[in-house]
């Protein structure tokens, strides 16, 4: 839980220096494609976790790998391997991409369904949020079986369930109650 602290603190100052700088549309592209590239690559999340790794080494390997990044993200880089914190690489990036949409505007919707979200549902759901928060909203559908039916919804830091596996817990929780 403090990795998650610390990774939105220094996601934070990122994007301070950057707005300050007037780059941060650059290190969002930095921290997309940091956070792609780590992702794809169980060798570098291995080497970014790695304790024997020399600090020198840890950062000629990402220079080496992120070659035309910016300045901050280059300095990003260096303050996390001086910190010893070089592990929270994945988790700042991600940060990063979510307070940079959110200083412009832009949020996204997770919502978890049975089955897929198709044309024109999704337009509706779409059409909906953009109402309810008056920004640019994304939705990503995430599809588990396990609600049976219904949606979760998730934006920001709200969430409602409308999904019939919690409505059948809810009767459970009442029958076994009385």
């Amino acid at each position: 839980m403090s990795s998650v602290k610390a990774a939105l603190r220094y996601a934070k100052a990122l994007l301070a220096l950057a707005q300050d700088k007037k780059v941060a549309s650059q290190v969002n592209d930095d921290m997309s494609l940091v956070l792609n590239t780590v992702s794809q690559s169980i060798e570098l999340q291995e080497l970014l976790n790695s304790p024997v790794v020399h600090p020198e080494v840890m950062n000629k390997t990402l220079n080496a790998l992120f070659p035309k990044v910016s300045k901050e993200s280059s300095n990003l880089f260096a303050t996390l391997i001086s910190n010893k914190r070089i592990d929270l690489l994945y988790h700042v990036a991600s940060k990063y991409l979510a307070l940079y949409a959110e200083a412009n505007g832009d949020q996204t919707a997770v919502v978890t369904t049975a089955v897929a979200l198709e044309g024109d549902l999704e337009v509706k759901v779409l059409d909906k949020l953009k109402s309810l928060t008056g920004k640019n909203v994304t939705v990503k559908n995430i599809i588990d079986e396990s609600i049976i039916g219904g949606f979760i919804l998730r934006v920001g830091d709200l969430q409602y369930n409308a999904s019939v596996a919690n409505q059948l817990n809810k009767l459970k929780r009442e029958f076994t109650l009385n």
